[in-house]
């Protein structure tokens, strides 16, 4: 690691060479007389930047009296009278007019460099080939190339990527969202989710695609798909994206990672593999987070009790329902088994559409209001297999006359 309270004789010595060669040069003016100086430049109405008396070469030699005595001086780096262009990756041509910045501070008096100063050392030592950083430095760049074009050193490639503001436009602040990336390994984002939302922030994908894999990244990545324009981070798109990928993941992948979220004892890893697989993969596909898993299984698996609602009620009040609810009571008598099998499911729909004529959202609805307490849900197919026997005749049991 580079720590630049650790490379102070460092910026030191280039700081020195840029005073030897007449472009930089030390400053004793005081805080109160800088300030005195901007007010009366503001008074006249002209530029604002440093006039001191020690800007003038003049007074060269009177500084180094001053230093060789012991007295603390700013270090100022001499900015030329010119106009500066960038050629950004993201922002493109970027032009600093000539009196944009005056002399500009590199070391403070205490000896500690500015950070467009040592940032520039760092960067050249390190050989920085590019540096890619928020749009709010690129009013900065200008001070730093100019002390790249004084160190005769050839500066990186800049890239100024948008700013992140909030689903309400907003600078992105704590109000936003979780602000440790640990909160959001709580939260049960996986990494993939967090790595691959990051990157649609102010970048996109070549086939404009917003799910992806980091060796996708790899080889699509390029400076040229920057947006020139502010990115929202959106909980709701990234909890989303956190849904495509948790469905990505294998069934093994998932039940392990349900295994940190529950109990060794719970229903659902008594259960043998076959079992656990198919019900991992009829719901992973209604949830977002892992921990959601668990409790969707016992809403749909486990819970006897059903809850009336105004659409499960409706489904309850058709003439069509109770024959359907009176007819699966018979047949689930009839199972010998823990569990219904897909061929008895299907016995029973089919039996139903044909024996009683019952067809369309009256067969299919009516069906899963009986057998689930519910009016929407997964695959029946599969979820009743799933479901102990047991816990469906505890259900049946509770409809009467259309009610619960």
């Amino acid at each position: 690691p580079y720590r630049q309270s650790e490379r102070l004789d460092i910026y030191q010595k280039y700081a020195q060479r840029l005073i030897d060669q007449g472009l930089a040069y030390y400053d004793f003016c005081t805080d109160e007389e800088l300030e005195e100086m901007r007010e009366k430049l503001t008074q006249e109405g002209g530029s604002t930047h440093y006039e001191g008396k020690w800007k003038n070469p003049i007074y060269h030699q009177e500084a180094l009296k001053k230093i060789a005595a012991g007295e603390k001086a700013a270090i100022r780096f001499r900015a030329p009278l010119k106009d500066y262009t960038l050629k950004d990756h993201v922002k493109g041509e970027v032009t600093y007019p000539s009196n944009m910045v005056g002399d500009f501070v590199i070391i403070r008096s205490n000896g500690l460099p500015v950070y467009n100063y040592c940032c520039v050392i760092d960067d050249h030592l390190m050989k920085i080939t590019h540096v890619i950083r928020g749009e709010d430095h690129l009013n900065n760049t200008v001070r730093q190339l100019m002390i790249y074009e004084a160190l005769k050193a050839t500066p990186p490639e800049f890239a100024h990527v948008s700013l992140l503001i909030g689903a309400d436009k907003q600078k992105l602040s704590k109000r936003h969202g979780a602000t440790s990336v640990n909160l959001y390994r709580d939260e049960d984002y996986l990494p993939e989710a967090m790595c691959n939302y990051l990157c649609l922030l102010g970048w996109s994908h070549p086939r404009e695609v917003d799910i992806f894999s980091k060796e996708d990244l790899f080889s699509l990545f390029s400076l040229d798909r920057f947006s020139n324009h502010s990115a929202i981070y959106d909980l709701v798109k990234l909890k989303w994206v956190n849904g495509q990928h948790l469905r990505k993941q294998s069934s093994e992948e998932l039940i392990k990672l349900m295994s940190l979220k529950t109990t060794a004892s719970h229903f659902f890893f008594k259960q043998n593999q076959e079992w656990q697989f198919k019900c991992v993969d009829l719901l992973k596909n209604y949830v977002e987070f892992i921990h959601e898993l668990i409790p969707l299984i016992d809403k749909l698996v486990l819970t006897p009790m059903v809850e009336k609602n105004e659409k499960l009620s409706e489904i309850l009040a058709w003439e069509t329902t109770p024959k359907i609810i009176s007819y699966l009571r018979e047949q689930v008598k009839k199972v010998t088994t823990d569990y219904a099998s897909e061929a008895d499911f299907s016995l029973w729909q089919e039996s139903i559409k044909k024996d009683l004529g019952i067809k369309g959202k009256q067969l299919f609805m009516g069906i899963r209001a009986a057998l689930t307490g519910q009016d929407h849900g997964p695959d029946l197919k599969i979820l009743i297999p799933l479901t102990p026997l047991a816990v469906i005749e505890q259900r049946l049991s509770q409809f009467k006359n259309e009610n619960i």
